[in-house]
């Protein structure tokens, strides 16, 4: 089930999942339509731009874990074709390898002055946003996530916003965990399909990693009907 601090945030209309032929420029992938879910409590809006979320920026200190590469593709959807949407402002953010969220105060931690494992990019002209983080750990009450959002204007609440989050294979989330930091926490409580979270849509949010260097690296495909 969602924790309380979950369900203070915002939940989302669920939409169909559809695959679409892609058309408007080559080798473009499925223009997949993915299932809004909850915000959370943990957004914020005074974020850092960056693709590489792992710092602390007041003191230049790095979060321990596994590196994750996350590329995001965003795609428009105008009837049967695909394009690629640029200038599109996505927001990641997540918690550290203990369970943590910078930038909140909660009945476990105050980071309020923080802003690790949080940043925005905006798309590109072949609509994609690229992160260097680290495989999130866990917290009780949730399975292992992120949380993305997408907008069309970065410290707006006007205009268009999706809001998301992504989901991992249990069997990567368990070799990873096994590392250090994260074994120090102990094993999670809640796999994917315990979480109530996970159960409207995870299955259609999760992200394909493989392999890369030290770590990890996957691309998340989303088509949007602006």
């Amino acid at each position: 089930m969602p924790t309380r601090r979950e369900m203070l945030g915002f939940m989302g209309a669920t939409a169909a999942v559809l695959a679409l032929g892609c058309r408007g420029f080559a080798g473009a992938p499925p223009c997949i339509v993915r299932p809004e879910q909850m915000e959370g409590p943990y957004f914020v809006a005074d974020r850092p731009a960056r693709a590489d979320i792992r710092a602390e920026p007041s003191d230049g200190s790095m979060q321990p874990g596994v590196p994750l590469e996350v590329t995001f593709r965003v795609h428009r959807i105008e009837g049967t074709s695909c394009l690629p949407l640029p200038g599109m402002v996505v927001d990641l953010w997540h918690c550290d390898a203990f369970g943590v969220y910078s930038g909140v105060r909660d009945p476990m931690f105050n980071t309020r002055d923080k802003r690790f494992l949080r940043g925005y990019q905006r798309t590109d002209g072949n609509g994609v946003a690229k992160f260097l983080t680290i495989y999130p750990g866990w917290y009780p009450g949730r399975t292992v996530h992120l949380h993305f959002k997408i907008r069309s204007r970065p410290p707006s609440w006007f205009g268009y916003d999706f809001t998301s989050q992504i989901y991992f294979d249990e069997s990567i989330t368990d070799d990873v965990h096994q590392q250090a930091p994260y074994q120090s926490r102990g094993r999670r409580t809640v796999l994917n399909h315990q979480d109530g979270i996970f159960r409207r849509g995870g299955d259609r949010l999760m992200l394909p990693v493989a392999p890369a260097g030290d770590g990890y690296a996957g691309t998340f495909d989303i088509g949007l009907r602006i």
